[in-house]
């Protein structure tokens, strides 16, 4: 090896040893998902209606590919057990509530044909079904793990949702390339968002992790392309309308109109 590279390889080796080697499998998360979405929805098993044998096997790759994203960052193996025990037990209220998620945008959107396209098509589904399982894990206090499931998702679809997120049901994405959900981010039930939309902290000062940073959006609420909204004591009230390119750090009452004009 020529002595250059015995430098590097030395230099690489001391830099290296100063980080956490907490490393959970990176190619159990797509493996994760896609078995989570075909043990809940027959449109991502090849549209086909899986028998009990079937079905206990896709149970059994999600078990085992959780089971390696869990071990490395947590050292109880009861703990490990639990976790796992309990995304299993989960997993019909995740179908429940992300049939709902499906129903809302197909109700919503013209251009859909069926809830068969939008479970199986649309980008802001796929990263609504990843937030419903990252954000479960997240309140079950798992490191690591729930991001890496939305840093995918984000991957995948352009659409960012931080597992911190509290969101609420019948959740609509329309096209939603750009879209930012941060971390302290509270959206309640029929909430309507389209693409480029960010819910964002006015600061993001370290000292303000534990406090709430980003807005809260009551229900009935649709917000517009490219609306920025940014603040934690910034409530957007029930059944008001936030159209495109505005931005907006205080309060809106219930049923507000709020458009942007160019001056």
């Amino acid at each position: 090896m020529p002595q250059s590279r015995n430098a590097t390889v030395d230099a690489l080796l001391s830099l290296r040893g100063g980080l956490s080697a907490i490393s959970p499998d990176p190619t159990a998360v797509p493996e994760f998902i896609t078995s989570i979405l075909a043990a809940l929805f027959p449109q991502h098993s090849r549209g086909e209606h899986l028998c009990r044998t079937e079905l206990t096997a896709l149970i059994s790759s999600i078990e085992t590919s959780l089971t390696r994203l869990c071990k490395p960052v947590c050292s109880d193996e009861r703990a490990v057990s639990a976790i796992i025990d309990g995304v299993t037990e989960h997993l019909p209220e995740f179908h429940a509530v992300l049939l709902e998620d499906a129903q809302a945008l197909y109700r919503g959107d013209p251009a859909a044909k069926s809830v068969d396209e939008v479970i199986l098509a649309y980008p802001g589904f796929l990263a609504i079904a990843v937030y419903r399982v990252a954000h479960w894990l997240h309140q079950h206090k798992v490191d690591i793990v729930p991001r890496m499931l939305s840093e995918y998702a984000h991957r995948l679809t352009g659409i960012d949702i931080h597992p911190g997120a509290t969101i609420g049901r019948s959740f609509v994405i329309d096209h939603g390339t750009g879209i930012v959900i941060g971390e302290t981010t509270v959206i309640h039930d029929n909430v309507k968002i389209y693409q480029g939309v960010t819910l964002g902290a006015l600061s993001v000062d370290k000292s303000m992790a534990d406090t709430q940073r980003h807005p809260t959006i009551e229900r009935d609420v649709v917000i517009y392309a490219n609306a920025t909204i940014l603040g934690g004591k910034t409530v957007i009230g029930a059944g008001s309308i936030v159209g495109g390119n505005v931005w907006i750090t205080e309060s809106l009452a219930p049923g507000s109109r709020v458009y942007h004009k160019p001056s």
